[in-house]
């Protein structure tokens, strides 16, 4: 059975990618940041020990063969540019240690456990639109860090191929989740839709479909690839 560790499982796409992992018999192991969920692994990114201890007992709980990534976690917190340079710089740093940081570390772990292993395996990092096209003002930090994610699935593409470790990266512009409903009331809900040609945010099962087809069926050829889901609103 194949052993898949996704970050940020308890909601919004990494609930709707668990599911759907778990509909197709796959041995999933969830995370968040609590815990609270049943059978998720509590882990708060913005402790830097964090990631090690999660990606520690997940090889525990999957009887030491993890064969997917899915770097799903993720923070959006908007911080105003005009705010105390302390609280900028501390929410700069929190935002790229839980977007991005966490994210190199897994992957890292990931891949020299499939090189110890002497297999195959496969990360998919959910990034997003922003890393190609940035974001409002108060979110330079959050842009900053989904660009990294993508520099980071690319280099990964290109050094390990040769020993069978795919790198996916999926890049959703708004989704139907918590976290960017606020952001959509906060930068004038609806108005905002006229930017996207299909005329609606994702559905999280459907940025779902893409990082679940990534982790189980895309072929090999397909390693370094970037699939948009943003309703056309960056093309590119």
């Amino acid at each position: 059975m194949t052993g898949i560790l996704v970050t940020g499982s308890s909601r919004g796409i990494g609930a709707a990618i668990r599911e759907q992992l778990e509909a197709r018999c796959v041995r999933v192991i969830g995370h968040s940041t609590s815990g609270r969920e049943e059978g998720e692994i509590a882990a708060d990114f913005s402790d830097p020990p964090a990631p090690s201890m999660l990606w520690e007992e997940a090889l525990r709980q999957a009887d030491g063969e993890i064969d997917v990534l899915v770097n799903n976690a993720g923070l959006f917190e908007g911080i105003p540019l005009d705010t105390s340079d302390i609280e900028w710089l501390d929410a700069w740093e929190e935002t790229l240690r839980i977007n991005l940081t966490s994210a190199a570390q897994l992957s890292r772990f990931a891949v020299r456990h499939w090189q110890q292993r002497g297999v195959s395996g496969r990360i998919v990092h959910i990034a997003s639109r922003a890393g190609h096209r940035g974001d409002s003002p108060a979110h330079w930090h959050y842009a900053a860090a989904k660009g990294g994610m993508l520099a980071l699935h690319k280099t990964i593409a290109r050094a390990y191929a040769g020993e069978g470790i795919y790198s996916f990266a999926v890049t959703p512009g708004f989704t139907d989740t918590s976290m960017a409903g606020d952001y959509l009331e906060s930068r004038g809900g609806p108005g905002l839709l006229k930017d996207i040609p299909l005329g609606r945010v994702a559905e999280p099962e459907e940025i779902a479909d893409i990082a679940v087809w990534c982790a189980l069926d895309a072929p090999p050829s397909m390693t370094g690839a970037t699939i948009d889901a943003n309703g056309a609103s960056y093309v590119r």
